[in-house]
């Protein structure tokens, strides 16, 4: 009886450590990437100080208030920092354990958001309160976790129509046709983008991508020339190529832009000094605040900056090079190239080098859903910094 006695209560004091170890292995522990994690600070430092030089003077016309913007922007990057830091000590295996709620999740959004008022003819943000955010922003992530998933389960079969090929086009379609019926055109092509290169490197064949991109150039062709449902992009398209057709409409924005980036030359105006954001740069704090950054900083304080968002791109790389596993690897990967898209796209359309698609720049334009959601996928990259670090150690 004593030992049946004591065998009872060493089991209930094993229980606790049960948990506990089951508990633990969603924790991501260990030093993570500080290279990565330092340039991250830095652009976002230099991200508040320029949104707040080109946003004052439109939120004292429009709020009275020119603080109005900086100060949401502060409380945004705050709780995205503190974010950041809390997801860098969750393992990547615990996102990849809630791949389908979190897709389920981004396809309802998507859904509730076509019920939500529209904005300028378009439904793309969902009104909680004071809060709003883009389901779209969510989408992005819940696609890059489950075809990281899928690729890292199905790693042998990915030259495979059924599952190197299948899966993918039935999950990326499903998100696209949601997107469109927005419509938020700039968000499907990131989205394409992501799922191209990710099926890639994930191993897809060659012939389905030539397939495919046939299929995609026919479908975008219907769908902005002939569908009637994206009359917007045809304009666009039509004033990316002259914006001195509609100068005082469609093509104002564009024009006010190329105007900034000129005025700034080789050393720019100084910080707060810029012209075009006096209601010339219909709200500059948004997808053109590069524009103000190259009239404020010049060529040389913009080359500096975009050096930096290459080298955290490069360290993003770098980090999904370096992971544990190939679902770590690919998760990372998906991250860092949606931020680089979005980057790249940015300044592309800044300098009117592809038409107006509406793009953020991230860490410099306003916005909280984008912010939060970023720097939340920045900690992603972090945690798996830290498995790969410990996997060398």
């Amino acid at each position: 009886m004593n030992n049946a006695s004591s065998a009872g209560n060493m089991s209930r004091r094993l229980e606790p450590v049960k948990k506990q170890s089951k508990f633990r292995k969603y924790l991501s522990t260990g030093p993570f990437d500080w290279t990565f994690f330092v340039i991250t600070i830095i652009l976002l430092a230099i991200g508040v100080v320029m949104m707040f030089s080109a946003s004052y003077a439109y939120a004292y016309y429009k709020y009275d208030n020119s603080l109005f913007y900086v100060n949401q922007q502060i409380k945004w990057v705050l709780i995205g920092i503190a974010l950041m830091i809390a997801v860098s000590f969750i393992s990547s295996d615990f996102f990849r354990m809630m791949w389908i709620p979190i897709l389920a999740i981004s396809y309802a959004a998507l859904a509730v958001v076509l019920l939500m008022p529209a904005v300028k003819d378009v439904h793309r943000w969902i009104y909680i309160g004071s809060f709003n955010f883009q389901p779209s922003e969510i989408a992005k992530f819940a696609l890059i976790l489950s075809f990281a998933h899928l690729m890292a389960y199905y790693k042998n079969k990915m030259g495979t129509f059924r599952y190197g090929v299948l899966p993918y086009v039935l999950i990326l379609c499903t998100t696209v046709v949601l997107i469109i019926l927005e419509p938020h055109l700039s968000a499907t092509i990131i989205i394409c983008l992501i799922a191209a290169i990710m099926m890639f490197v994930g191993g897809t064949k060659w012939r389905w991508f030539a397939l495919a991109g046939g299929i995609a150039v026919a479908g975008l062709i219907w769908l902005v020339f002939f569908s009637g449902k994206l009359d917007y992009a045809q304009d666009r398209i039509a004033v990316w190529l002259d914006p001195f057709l509609d100068q005082q409409d469609d093509g104002w924005q564009t024009i006010q832009s190329l105007y900034a980036i000129a005025s700034g030359g080789l050393m720019g105006a100084g910080i707060g000094n810029s012209r075009q954001k006096f209601m010339y740069v219909s709200e500059p704090q948004n997808d053109f605040v590069f524009s103000i950054v190259c009239e404020e900083l010049g060529f040389v304080g913009a080359a500096i900056i975009i050096i930096l968002f290459a080298l955290l791109i490069w360290r993003g790389f770098v980090i999904a090079m370096r992971a544990k596993d190939r679902f770590s690897s690919l998760l990372a990967l998906g991250i860092i190239v949606q931020f680089g898209m979005q980057v790249l796209l940015n300044i592309a359309v800044v300098t009117n080098t592809i038409p107006n698609t509406g793009i953020s720049l991230p860490f410099f334009s306003y916005g909280g859903s984008s912010m939060l959601m970023m720097l939340a996928q920045m900690g992603i990259i972090l945690s798996i910094s830290k498995k790969s670090y410990t996997q060398k150690q």
